[in-house]
């Protein structure tokens, strides 16, 4: 299923009473590109929607959810997985909004070229990677970490990090970010860079 991102985000913004310009203040995303984001006439980078949700003060996992109960088991169809696209890539949601436990896994799908974004992103809790296709290349506090099928990597999420496919074929990864339910403040989600990502969809 593709996820209506736009209107989404727009929900949430408005169930917190936030207007675009304080949005745009706190996030640094300019508001014409907030505006463009909330009517789906551009694809945000995964960088900008992870400024977006620590906006909201929420995972990246609550752009998926939408009035759903959380379980403590979840069995969920492969139809029923939420696809979200982006520029060179699509972030599939693995029924990870209706599970209790503070588990959310991700199906990561790059094309040659795709990345996370030009800024690095620190964020709440840990993150596990596992490669499944190609190429994935992370970067975390400066090191490098080339990822090929069948290879892993875990991390604490609040070290400086960011990805991007290293081949020249699409790369697919799981992602499972976990103990986010643990945030005990606002601001654990921080960008070192500043950088204004989106682009038209094409």
């Amino acid at each position: 299923m593709a996820l209506n991102l736009g209107k989404r985000i727009k929900e949430l913004r408005l169930d917190r009473k936030l207007s675009l310009y304080a949005v745009s203040k706190s996030s640094g995303i300019s508001m014409n590109a907030l505006r463009r984001i909330e009517r789906n006439l551009t694809s945000p980078s995964i960088g900008t929607l992870y400024k977006i949700a620590e906006v909201f003060n929420e995972p990246m996992g609550q752009f998926f959810q939408e009035n759903v109960s959380q379980e403590k088991v979840v069995f969920c169809k492969k139809e029923q997985n939420v696809q979200m696209p982006f520029l060179r890539g699509i972030w599939e949601g693995l029924g990870c909004t209706q599970f209790s436990g503070g588990i959310q896994p991700f199906l990561l799908t790059l094309e040659a070229g795709g990345g996370s974004g030009r800024f690095k992103i620190c964020h709440s809790g840990n993150e596990f990677v596992y490669c499944l296709e190609g190429q994935i290349e992370y970067e975390i506090e400066g090191a490098r970490y080339l990822l090929e099928p069948g290879d892993t990597l875990m991390f604490l999420g609040n070290q400086q990090h960011r990805w991007r496919n290293a081949g020249k074929e699409c790369c697919r990864a799981l992602i499972v970010l976990f103990e986010l339910t643990q945030r005990s403040h606002r601001g654990e989600v921080t960008f070192l860079e500043e950088h204004s990502e989106e682009e038209p969809n094409h």
